[in-house]
Formats: structure tokens, C-alpha cells, sequence
């Protein structure tokens, strides 16, 4: 109980504070990975060339610790949907006020724990891509005779596959966005459906058909994301392979591997601040709507509530959909690319 009312002072009453601290974890994304990397580079740990390689191993051993403290950002994440539940379950056996006030302030603290446990997959997301572009850049001097160590993006071709880089990010986005209003769509035309055959529902004297809910919104997920998944598995392919034939007919060598590489570093630098973005602003959203329904801002029923609950339908699968989706975007562009380098060379 203590612990519960020190979140509920400290996440209802200290906005700035709030406020302050999200956005200071994006910029800690940042100081994880150039302090992981320096740390590394001072312990002094050389190749068998004599270069330095200690920045990519104190990088993996950061990816490496934070992954260890997976268990607790389980627990925390978890702590958000429980909370959810629970309203909804007090909501639908018809409980008092006071216990649906109750719920709904522990639901609006489960937000913010899972607005955390996202940011820290946004954290070691990025460090684990930053393994993964070193990785590439080394597998290509490897196999290619002509060494490639500058991503140059005043050459048009580079900056222009950066571009399509960041241009992926938010079609994926946009993409997953669409994906929970078609599906929630269909939800609709199901309740009405049921509702006009069956109006003794609203009467509470017959049980609605839950599983047909159920089963629309299940493949409806699985229908909706092919579109998303072809895109993030065949976009650097694509890339790559154009700018490698265009690469050959000018006489440019490696020119598909490097505008691969800057694929890979704008869609994933676009990718960590969308993410973050998406996380934290559908949160507030929902929180929003909470806070309002608490009874600020007029309550329930006020124009603010009606213009909160629509910002929380845009939030819910912007935290809950978009937001989390690109942290397994970034991975799987780095992951792709790197399984498939010689394609480009």
C-alpha cells in the first residue's frame, strides 16, 4: 500500500516531474550507448592489427547487462495490463464508484510502468542495432576487396537511401496504426450486428457471442500485419539490389552496400525517436482521459472528456501497437541485412 500511494503522489501531482523525466530518458538512450562504447575503448582491448575494439565490446557487454534485467521489466510491464483487466472486470460486474475510482488510478500508474519497460526496449533495441551495423560493416570489408569505413551522405545515392530509410519507419508505423481501426471497425459491425438480431442483450437477459469478437480481432492481427511484415523484410532487399545494379552500371563500387548502411542508420535513429514518441505520447493520452474522468476539466460528459476519449483512441495503438512494433522493425532491418550482405557487394 505504501508503495501504491507514493506512485499515485508522485505520477498524479508532479506533471513536471513527470514530464522532465520522460523526456530525459530519451536523451539516456543516447548517454547508454556513447558511455558503453567510451568505457570500452578504455580498457584498451586490441585486434590482431593492433586496432582499438574495446567501444563494440563494452557495447555488447551493456546489451549483454541489460538484458540480464529482463525478469524485472517483465514484472513491471506486466503490472499495466493487470490493472487494466481489473477495471474492466469491475466495470462490467457493476461495482461502485468508488471501486472503479480506485482501479482506474492504478490503471493510469500501470501506464506509465509500461511507457518505462517501452522505453527500455527502446534502449537495448538501439544498442543491439548498433551491434548488428558494426557487424555489417566488418562482414563487408571481409568479403569485398575495397574497404568501407565512412558512410558518406553528401553523395546523393547514400542520402537518398537514408531517406527511404526513415521513410520505412513511419509507413510501418502508419501501416500498424490502420491495422487496429480496421480490425476495431469490423469489431463494430459485429456488436450491431448482434445487438439488432439479438436486442434482449441490451437487457441483460441473454449473453452476447464473445467468440466471434474474439475470432475477428485474431485474424484480423495476423491479416492486417502482412503488409507491415513484407515491408520491413523486403525494403533493405530492395534497397539494396537497385542501388547495387545502379552502383555496377556507373561504375560506383560498393554503392549498394553503402546506401544500405545508411538504410540502416536513419531508419533506425527515426525508428528509436518514433518509438519513444509513440510510447510516451499514447500514455499521455490515456492518462489524460483518466485524469479528466476523475473529474477535472468539467468530468464526464464534457467537452474535454469527449475530446480526451478520442486522443485516447489515437494513444491506445500508438503505446499498445505502433510504438512497441518498431522496436522489432529496427532489429529486423539490422538482422536482414546483415544475413544478407553479400547480396549487396
Amino acid at each position: 500500500r505504501v508503495i501504491i500511494q507514493i506512485c499515485l503522489i508522485f505520477f498524479f501531482q508532479a506533471e513536471d516531474g513527470i514530464r522532465d523525466a520522460q523526456e530525459s530518458r530519451g536523451l539516456g538512450d543516447v548517454y547508454k550507448r556513447q558511455s558503453s562504447y567510451y568505457l570500452g575503448e578504455l580498457s584498451g582491448i586490441v585486434n590482431n592489427k593492433g586496432l582499438p575494439i574495446g567501444g563494440l565490446y563494452g557495447t555488447a557487454i551493456a546489451t549483454m547487462g541489460m538484458f540480464c534485467t529482463g525478469v524485472f521489466v517483465l514484472s513491471m510491464s506486466g503490472f499495466g495490463p493487470i490493472a487494466d483487466n481489473a477495471g474492466g472486470i469491475v466495470e462490467m460486474s457493476g461495482q461502485s464508484e468508488h471501486v472503479r475510482a480506485i482501479t482506474d488510478r492504478l490503471d493510469a500508474v500501470g501506464n506509465v510502468t509500461k511507457a518505462n519497460t517501452k522505453g527500455y526496449s527502446v534502449g537495448s533495441a538501439s544498442m543491439a542495432c548498433f551491434l548488428l551495423f558494426s557487424a555489417f560493416i566488418d562482414e563487408i570489408n571481409f568479403i569485398s576487396p575495397v574497404k568501407f569505413t565512412v558512410v558518406d551522405i553528401t553523395v546523393p545515392e547514400v542520402f537518398l537511401g537514408g531517406l527511404l530509410g526513415s521513410m520505412c519507419v513511419f509507413v510501418f508505423a502508419s501501416w500498424a496504426i490502420s491495422a487496429v481501426s480496421n480490425a476495431a471497425q469490423d469489431v463494430i459491425k459485429e456488436v450491431k450486428r448482434q445487438f439488432k438480431e439479438r436486442p434482449e442483450i441490451l437487457e441483460f437477459k441473454a449473453e452476447p457471442d464473445y467468440k466471434i469478437c474474439v475470432e475477428i480481432v485474431a485474424k484480423a492481427g495476423l491479416r492486417e500485419m502482412i503488409k507491415p511484415g513484407l515491408l520491413a523484410v523486403l525494403s533493405p532487399i530492395v534497397v539494396g539490389v537497385i542501388f547495387k545494379t545502379l552502383g555496377n552500371w556507373q561504375g560506383k563500387e560498393l554503392l549498394g552496400a553503402k546506401v544500405v548502411a545508411s538504410f540502416l542508420m536513419f531508419s533506425t535513429s527515426t525508428g528509436i525517436l518514433l518509438a519513444l514518441f509513440l510510447n510516451n505520447g499514447g500514455g499521455a493520452w490515456d492518462n489524460a482521459k483518466k485524469y479528466i474522468e476523475a473529474g477535472a476539466e468539467g468530468g464526464r460528459g464534457s467537452v474535454a472528456h469527449k475530446a480526451a476519449v478520442c486522443g485516447d483512441t489515437v494513444g491506445d495503438p500508438c503505446k499498445d501497437t505502433a510504438g512497441p512494433s518498431i522496436h522489432i522493425l529496427i532489429k529486423l532491418l539490422s538482422t536482414i541485412t546483415l544475413v544478407l550482405t553479400p547480396l549487396f557487394i
